[in-house]
């Protein structure tokens, strides 16, 4: 049993024996963080993305905010397109009283680059919340985290548990979590987007194949647009129908995923929640939005990207005796060159001119998207070795990337999700 406080009026109960796990997802981060920093921003269409520039055609949606999304912004959706579907105020107020003939083609929406950082700050202070109110947390990325509050509530009350969550939060970092409560961790995933945003779902142990049963197979936890149309094809629409069907064509067609999707659909799911051990490598990437040959456009951005991945280490607090360049050339060609250390590291210039070396076989070819790792972590308190040493190391190359994905937390979703930064 845990030490840390139950809540008033709830006994111990050794028979207990279905654990209570909350799923804590923030309602679009990135956008709910641009808001915490400029209030004017609330309940106006907010776009968040990367690499676009006022006359440029370039750049992704990272974050859209459910006001834009009305308008049929989507995350990875190219910029210029976002911002073309956001409404004019001409179309929504022609008729206003302060209708200014000005502003007919300014957009009603918001645009605002990416800041990691900030929002890395902003999910510090959520964090420290969610490691306050559980035992054992898990961070899934900046936004998402899995928590094991068995020992300090009980299923009578697990909603009132949950709410006081999203309440501390929503009060202390002043940002919006929906919250799934449930007895697996992929149920738990399922509640906490099941009726977002600002959501709160509970489904207690006897409540679980009921909850599952009616829901379509996408919203099954680690299935895609991909699975699911497969799923369609074998006549499997919801996931009550999975459940009943006989898993050996499953695993036929899917292998031993196909097993468990089965299992999922029936509300079996064994996994506890285990918090992440240290991070192996920090990654950065970028993509071009055509494929570029000429040098100086990819090697500038190789050195931004060696000074953000050198500088999220120096913030974790962690050496590095490898440092990595990913070059990706047409249509999908992935290619990865490393060079390891004497000794590990905190030198950002020295990932900078390593990884321009590595990267100089490929600085006259096609590239369409370039990356930089630091890896081989150490986090123990070292002292700082300086440029000087490590001259002339020897490079190693590694095998190119098959390119495939493998989701940490045991839920893969290959054709949904983008490859770890940190797998390349």
């Amino acid at each position: 049993m845990a030490d840390g406080p139950r809540l008033p009026g709830v006994e111990d109960d050794e028979d207990e024996e279905d654990p209570i796990i909350l799923h804590v997802d923030a309602d679009c981060f990135y956008a709910a963080c641009e808001r915490l920093r400029e209030p004017e921003l609330e309940d106006d269409p907010v776009v968040v993305g990367m690499g676009y520039e006022p006359g440029e055609t370039n750049g992704a949606v990272a974050t859209a905010s459910y006001e834009a999304r009305e308008f049929g912004v989507e995350s990875a959706q190219a910029i210029s397109t976002a911002l073309e579907r956001l409404p004019r105020r001409a179309a929504l107020n022609p008729d206003a009283d302060d209708y200014d003939p000005e502003l007919v083609e300014s957009e009603t929406g918001y645009y605002r680059t990416v800041d990691l950082d900030y929002y890395e700050s902003v999910a510090s202070e959520v964090q420290e919340i969610l490691h306050d109110c559980a035992d054992v947390v898990r961070e899934v990325s900046i936004d998402e985290a899995y928590l094991e509050v068995t020992d300090r509530t009980a299923w009578e009350v697990a909603d009132g548990f949950a709410r006081h969550v999203k309440d501390r939060i929503r009060r202390e970092v002043g940002i919006v979590v929906s919250v799934g409560a449930a007895p697996t961790m992929s149920a738990a995933k399922i509640a906490s987007d099941f009726d977002k945003p600002d959501g709160l779902t509970v489904v207690r142990p006897g409540e679980l194949r009921e909850f599952l049963a009616p829901l379509e197979v996408d919203l099954l936890h680690g299935v895609g647009p991909v699975t699911a149309r497969e799923l369609r094809e074998m006549g499997l629409e919801t996931a009550g129908d999975v459940a009943a069907a006989d898993p050996e064509p499953l695993v036929e067609r899917f292998g031993e995923r196909g097993r468990e999707l089965y299992d999922r659909a029936r509300g079996d799911d064994d996994r506890r929640v285990e918090p992440k051990g240290d991070p192996k490598s920090f990654s950065r990437e970028s993509a071009f939005a055509e494929p570029v040959s000429e040098p100086e456009p990819k090697y500038e951005q190789i050195e931004t990207l060696a000074a953000a991945v050198a500088d999220r280490a120096r913030r974790e607090g962690a050496l590095y005796r490898t440092v990595g360049v990913k070059a990706v050339e047409p249509p999908f060609e992935v290619n990865t060159r490393e060079r390891s250390l004497p000794g590990p590291i905190d030198e950002p210039k020295l990932v900078e001119r390593i990884a321009r070396e590595l990267f100089a076989e490929f600085e006259r070819e096609p590239v369409r998207k370039v990356g930089v790792r630091v890896a081989n972590l150490e986090f123990a308190a070292a002292d700082q070795t300086s440029l000087d040493g490590w001259a002339g190391t020897p490079d190693t190359e590694a095998e190119p990337a098959d390119g495939t994905d493998a989701d940490r937390d045991g839920d893969p979703n290959p054709e949904e999700g983008q490859s770890s930064l940190e797998d390349f």
